[in-house]
């Protein structure tokens, strides 16, 4: 087959390419940066690289195409409003796989895109997901990750200048939580079925509540003691802004999280639970003592 990567080689797309190769298929990863090349040769796929806000480009690479993998990568700053960032990027995947005939689509998206209000910077997800539904020749699978280990790294200067970890969500509310080579196999089973009949696919690979959380944290890198707090929406939106996030960004995020703290971001997804992948909180772990110590 040959299958399309958006999104480089970040956390997701690099276990994804090593084992579309390692199944034989002819594997394109998209990439904005001319240095990626080299990397992505070396993994026994072809670089495609320019910049997915240009249909044409995407037209390009997408032509003759088995399947497409579509993601939105993270966006900075510059992009405080992710509801039209998201709209435009998937926009442009729509015209893409349309003007190409794309048959097999699969879209990374996130829990709580079921959503339509209430849910901050996710309302993106869920614009995508509508969007990309449109498409009347290709079967669409839109992945829905939870919560990202990794998420858990910003709380690190915290935990060192502080010794807490404060937000607004947590505490003693469970949640799910996921790593990316999880979901980067369920991806590769999705993407190699042209005829798959999932319209809509869940991954997690645990679940655990906020002080749980820091208790598995804390004994890694050695703060047994670490604790959990759960603060207001008010303090997260001061807190953030002062660290220069822009208000309209602070409060999707803010919004996000407080969905989640409520449960509401994770309704649909116990209601069509996966079963749990191999990566534990205490796997994750390992990988934020080194986080930790590099900051």
């Amino acid at each position: 087959m040959k299958i399309i990567i958006t999104g480089s080689l970040g956390n997701i797309g690099k276990p994804l390419t090593i084992e579309l190769v390692k199944k034989g298929h002819s594997v394109i990863v998209v990439s904005s940066k001319e240095e990626k090349r080299n990397e992505i040769e070396s993994l026994g796929a072809i670089p495609s690289i320019g910049s997915i806000e240009d249909v044409a480009f995407l037209n390009g690479t997408f032509e003759e195409a088995d399947a497409v993998f579509c993601m939105v990568p993270p966006a900075d700053y510059k992009e405080p409003d992710r509801r039209i960032y998201y709209s435009r990027i998937a926009n442009n995947y729509f015209k893409a796989i349309q003007e190409t005939k794309v048959t097999r689509v699969i879209h990374l998206s996130t829990f709580g895109a079921d959503l339509d209000k209430g849910t901050g910077i996710l309302l993106g997800a869920h614009d995508a997901e509508k969007i990309l539904n449109q498409l009347e020749s290709a079967n669409i699978t839109h992945i829905r990750p939870t919560y990202f280990y990794y998420n858990l790294n910003n709380f690190i200067d915290m935990i060192k200048f502080q010794g807490i970890i404060r937000t607004n969500y947590g505490g003693d509310h469970k949640f799910p939580m996921v790593a990316p080579i999880d979901i980067a196999q369920v991806i590769a089973e999705e993407i190699q079925n042209l005829h798959s009949e999932n319209k809509v696919r869940y991954v997690a690979s645990d679940e655990r509540d906020g002080h749980e959380i820091a208790k598995v944290l804390g004994a890694a890198i050695n703060k047994p003691d670490l604790k959990w707090e759960v603060i207001s929406n008010d303090e997260v939106q001061k807190s953030m802004e002062s660290y220069g996030i822009p208000s309209l960004l602070a409060k999707g995020f803010v919004d996000m999280f407080d969905r989640m703290y409520k449960g509401d971001l994770a309704r649909d997804f116990y209601l069509h639970k996966p079963s749990l992948g191999k990566i534990k909180l205490e796997d994750f772990a390992k990988d934020f003592v080194k986080a930790y110590n590099q900051v």
